[in-house]
């Protein structure tokens, strides 16, 4: 389900109210109100738009009025069970006004929203409200250059991190939430807040800025120190989250999203976060989880890292082995400190006030579960997460991660012992645009997808699409089972209470466990027929990504390097279709499944692929075909055995018998067959044709003039004489050219030339220098040889015609 408005763009905040079933979204100068159940039903919107003096303001400082200097909502936040909190960019001049719930109405008294909202729209920054107290990670000025992480509160002061690189380098804040010590907790500590955001290294020498992804937090009740750090943070603190590849040497150092699972007590909660490469011509993207206890450990027990001076000018920071302030620095406030009369920051040492000022960053990091990433992927980038914890019918409980992608597509994938598997992949968005947000709602049983265009809602479970058993168990679906009774793929948290004792699960992907179910007859088999030579596409849908497609044809099974054959994704195609390719074909899937360690066939298609023959020729009484001869018979065998591979060497059954001679001795269609077919007949007489106009028509050389004068001498005796007396004296010049030759080999070169022309002259030639195809004038340059007639003819009372003159010519 989908919603958006005409004009209304960058639906990326969204704010989930169980109480109210609502689901708030902030939008560019809008707020809307929709149904938790159903998106596309709106209960309420508000408009915020920015006046006319600040639009000018912003656009006097260089940005676009149609796009930046717009009111972009960027927080929305719960205050109690009547108000929400929202803060807009509001054209680069972030305000923050309280929301009505009542009447969906603005109290319209703007209060400042720097340090709480963004200036620019596009930039990252993370918010969270605390027990009335709103935590941000933002930036300050207008320039975004005073990035701070900062507490606002009604009743207290504002609380914020030093302005220094040390503290904050450049950070893109990602996500921010609190995380309850509880009740139970022996030490009596504070709640935390953590944020997660990646920031410009300062610890690594490196030729360019290095990313770092980060994770830092603060003490609920943080009150900054007396003297040293007055309104800033005394409990800060930072540490390096590690999501990277060991055996590779790899690291996945930007963090994109993160999501707490959070457990009963704090110390089952697990953190997971998406990971890119800085540089992005890799092409993957990683999912890692950390324990809360390990972030815990590092932050209670870590190492500090301390900035040393090198050579009086580089900056280097290495450890710090020196001894460490008591009460350790950085730490909340818990029973040991109050009983030495430290119940708050404000009581903390200078010494210890100083040290955190000083050293802010923690040496230790804090490592994956498993000491690597839960799930890599290719040529994908993730953008957000959101994770579930499913009991399956096993009684075990499940982590189901559902991870959005920079393209609109959503990954769902499940932990089962140590290793993820990708359940299924879905378009969640029609336009291949990036997930901006996306929020879980466990009481409907729902996701909920922000986007620059609009806001999606999509169930968590997908159990109707699982046709077969097969299907249903191979998904490894923790919502999913297959019912026998019914034969359909259920969902199990939809299922009563007495449902689940007969339904079928196994998330280790053993599809032995379902029911024996009676496959494909070869009667159900579709028929195919097809003409010789031609193509033929047996189509064969396989829904899984995991399985690999296997074809066989009369029980042999086909390989790439079958000829004529072209397996693809979506069936096999079978080029030029020969008699040797008739038969049944079989479209099978094979998929792998790991935890069961074994292989899972299914038929999913089967054709009967036949030829289209040409119609027998009716059999006539009387007709006898005359035998073959051993000459015609052994060119036959000769044309058999010359056959391209991959065609029939032999002819079928219909036409051997078609070749058999009827009882009238008639021509049966088989030899009719063999005969030359009637187009070639008539190309052949068209040729000989053309070749005796031509040749009538004096078109062609010599020989066949020759041959004309012999066959048309009688009809044409008018020109006989002139004909003969052309060819002797041709004959004539040829000789004298010779002696001449012969004689006078230091002649002219011009006489020579004319000499060899003559010989080479074939009769349908045109000399050059002959003007209009007749002989040139009488004086060539004064020369007395060259006056001579090339040939011994009267060619004057003769002239030479063109040799396509209708004419005879000489």
């Amino acid at each position: 389900m989908e919603f958006s408005e005409p004009g209304i763009f960058n639906y990326s905040t969204l704010l989930l109210s169980e109480k109210r079933d609502a689901l708030y979204v902030g939008a560019r100068e809008a707020i809307f109100e929709l149904s938790k159940k159903n998106v596309t039903v709106k209960n309420n919107k508000v408009e915020w738009t920015v006046a006319e003096s600040p639009m000018v303001m912003c656009t006097l400082k260089g940005k676009s009025k149609e796009k930046d200097c717009l009111n972009y909502i960027r927080v929305l936040q719960v205050v109690d069970d009547e108000r929400l909190y929202v803060c807009g960019t509001h054209a680069f001049q972030p305000q923050c006004d309280y929301l009505n719930l009542a009447d969906f109405s603005l109290d319209r008294q703007p209060e400042d929203g720097r340090g709480k909202c963004s200036f620019d729209p596009s930039q990252s920054f993370t918010t969270v409200m605390v027990d009335g107290e709103l935590y941000s990670g933002t930036a300050y000025n207008f320039l975004g250059s005073e990035p701070i992480m900062s507490r606002y509160s009604p009743s207290q002061s504002l609380l914020r991190t030093e302005y220094s690189t040390s503290w904050l380098n450049e950070p893109s804040f990602v996500f921010a939430d609190v995380i309850s010590e509880g009740s139970n907790r022996v030490d009596g500590e504070d709640d935390k807040i953590y944020y997660f955001f990646t920031e410009v290294s300062v610890e690594y020498e490196f030729f360019g800025k290095l990313l770092i992804p980060r994770v830092a937090r603060v003490c609920k009740g943080d009150l900054g120190g007396q003297r040293t750090l007055q309104k800033k943070w005394t409990s800060f603190l930072k540490a390096k989250l590690v999501c990277s590849m060991p055996e590779l040497n790899f690291v996945f150092n930007v963090v994109h999203d993160v999501f707490i699972l959070k457990g009963a007590d704090w110390k089952d909660t697990v953190i997971y976060g998406v990971f890119t490469s800085q540089w992005g011509n890799v092409g993957l993207s990683a999912v890692c989880a950390y324990n809360m206890t390990a972030v815990e450990d590092v932050f209670s027990k870590g190492k500090y890292m301390q900035k040393v001076t090198v050579e009086q000018s580089h900056t280097k920071w290495v450890r710090y082995n020196g001894i460490t302030p008591t009460p350790r620095p950085g730490a909340c406030i818990n029973n040991l400190m109050r009983q030495q009369n430290i119940s708050s920051s404000l009581h903390l040492p200078d010494k210890t006030l100083q040290f955190v000022k000083d050293h802010p960053l923690l040496e230790d990091p804090v490592l994956p579960i498993g000491n690597g990433p839960r799930l890599i992927t290719k040529d994908v980038n993730y953008t957000q997460i959101v994770v579930e914890r499913v009991r399956a019918l096993d009684g075990k409980i499940y982590d189901v991660m559902f991870t959005g992608t920079d393209k609109g597509i959503l990954h769902k994938s499940v932990v089962y012992e140590g290793e993820v598997h990708i359940v299924e992949e879905i378009q969640l968005l029609k336009n291949s645009e990036s997930i901006k947000n996306l929020l879980l709602s466990s009481e409907t049983r729902s996701l909920y997808a922000g986007s620059d265009s609009g806001v999606v809602q999509s169930p968590t479970a997908f159990c109707g699409r699982y046709r077969s058993c097969a299907d249903c168990i191979l998904a490894r679906d923790p919502y999913c089972a297959w019912d026998p009774h019914t034969a359909a793929c259920v969902n199990i948290l939809d299922a009563p209470s007495q449902q689940p004792r007969r339904l079928i699960q196994s998330l280790n992907g053993d599809a032995d466990k379902c029911p024996s179910a009676s496959g494909l007859s070869v009667k159900d088999y579709q028929r195919v027929k097809v003409k010789p030579g031609s193509s033929a596409e047996l189509p064969c849908l396989v829904r899984s990504n995991l399985a690999q497609v296997m074809w066989k044809s009369n029980g042999s099974v086909l390989t790439e390097a079958s000829r004529f054959h072209l397996i693809a994704e979506n069936g096999l195609l079978i080029y030029s279709v020969a008699l040797e390719d008739q038969g049944h074909y079989e479209c099978w899937s094979v998929e792998w499944a790991p935890a069961a360690g074994k292989n899972f066939s299914r038929l999913l298609a089967g054709y009967v692929l036949s030829l289209i023959l040409p119609p027998r020729a009716p059999q006539q009484a009387g007709n006898v075909t005359p035998p073959l001869n051993s000459q015609e018979t052994s060119s036959t065998q000769a044309a058999e055995g010359n056959a391209p591979s991959g065609f029939s060497r032999s002819s079928p059954p219909e036409l051997q018998h078609a070749a058999q001679p009827g009882p009238s001795g008639g021509v049966s269609a088989a030899q009719q067959q063999h005969r030359p077919p009637l187009p070639l007949l008539l190309f052949f007489l068209l040729f000989l044709a053309a070749l005796a106009y031509n040749c009538y028509m004096q078109y062609l050389p010599a020989p066949c003039l020759r041959l004309r004068a012999a066959l048309l001498g009688s009809h044409k005796s008018t020109h006989k004489p002139e004909y003969r007396a052309c060819e002797a004296g041709l004959m004539e010049a040829t000789t004298s050219d010779k002696m001449n030759m012969t004689e006078q080999p230091t002649q002219n070169g011009s006489q020579t030339t004319q000499n060899l022309k003559a010989l080479r002259d074939t009769g349908y030639e045109t000399e050059p220098e002959c003007g209009n195809g007749r002989i040139p004038s009488h004086t060539f340059g004064g020369d007395s040889q060259s006056q001579e007639k090339p040939f011994d003819v009267d060619c004057e009372s003769q002239p030479i015609e063109f040799a396509d003159a209708d004419e005879p010519y000489c």
